[in-house]
């Protein structure tokens, strides 16, 4: 636990349409607190719509910290973030004002209250060379490649999946070891907030109803518009982690096969759904947290209390 001489950090996780954003709002402003964003996508600059970034407004009312810091051909990993957070905690506290630390990305939680193991860093032009490979031979063949050096690894992963057989090759090709071998090895040290709260719905369908408003709220806003944009950009690919988010990924096809605006809802919903599933079993392996379920009519007075203010 934190010094109590110094101002509380307070972590707010929950998957996707949870209404975190809206508890850190109310949150923030009742306590004097700075928001440290906890959220893969919202690193990036362009990628506003899909992302559901906090407006202009609301970043004037309360200081968002770790939201677009990089431009979408970027990479941006676990470490680096446990590192910015760290010094955003010191610095934050330094100013005499609580942290909420605010998101979805369990890895990010994780890698900041658990450290990491001492893997090297990413190393961005192994990154784009691997990109380049992935685009002239396709995944399965990286696949097939990582199993021939680090079969273990790719025994856990999925032809498919870009970012960790990426990473696995990453690791390979710029230490000459499997990503397994660092594993156990010297970590850096974790941080503890003083509370971690969860939101986390009581009713899956309740979740699912606000999922599938909140992407028709995107594509009526112009996501599609801002793929697009991205697209014609002319230096980003669908292999770049940026593009990879959900809903990014998904309009990035629909705009390459000139699929229906229906079928992209459809498979964005799907999309976000899983990543929801991932999210909440991704909470469950984690029993320091305080759960509240987010869909009780009083939630955001439940966080409140919970963080030790009066609703």
């Amino acid at each position: 636990m934190s010094s109590p001489t110094l101002p509380p950090v307070i972590a707010l996780a929950g998957p996707t349409a949870s209404g975190k954003s809206a508890a850190a709002m109310a949150l923030a402003q009742r306590v004097n607190a700075e928001i440290v964003s906890v959220d893969s996508a919202l690193v990036y600059r362009g990628m506003d719509i899909g992302t559901a970034k906090p407006t202009r407004q609301e970043r004037a009312q309360v200081p968002h910290h770790l939201i677009d810091i990089l431009d979408p051909t970027q990479a941006y990993s676990a470490a680096a973030f446990a590192a910015d957070a760290l010094r955003l905690i010191g610095e934050i506290r330094a100013r005499g004002r609580p942290v909420l630390l605010v998101g979805g990305t369990m890895l990010y939680f994780k890698a900041l209250f658990e450290g990491l193991d001492a893997m090297p860093p990413a190393d961005a032009e192994v990154r784009a060379a691997i990109d380049a490979e992935a685009q002239r031979v396709g995944w399965p063949a990286l696949h097939a490649e990582l199993a021939r050096g680090d079969p273990e690894t790719a025994a856990r992963l999925a032809p498919n999946d870009a970012q960790r057989i990426q990473r696995a090759l990453e690791v390979l090709r710029v230490s000459g070891r499997p990503i397994t071998a660092f594993h156990g090895e010297a970590r850096t040290e974790g941080f503890q907030p003083d509370r971690f709260l969860s939101l986390e719905p009581a009713s899956r369908a309740w979740l699912h109803e606000r999922i599938a408003t909140r992407f028709d709220a995107m594509l009526a806003g112009g996501l599609l518009d801002e793929v697009r944009a991205l697209r014609e950009r002319g230096d980003l690919h669908a292999g770049l982690p940026s593009m990879r988010c959900v809903g990014y990924r998904q309009a990035w096809e629909a705009l390459e096969t000139g699929a229906p605006r229906a079928e992209l809802r459809e498979r964005g919903v799907a999309a976000t759904r899983q990543l929801a599933k991932r999210q909440l079993t991704w909470l469950r392996s984690m029993p320091a947290r305080q759960v509240i379920a987010c869909d009780a009519p009083d939630a955001q007075a439940q966080v409140l209390r919970a963080a030790g203010v009066e609703a």
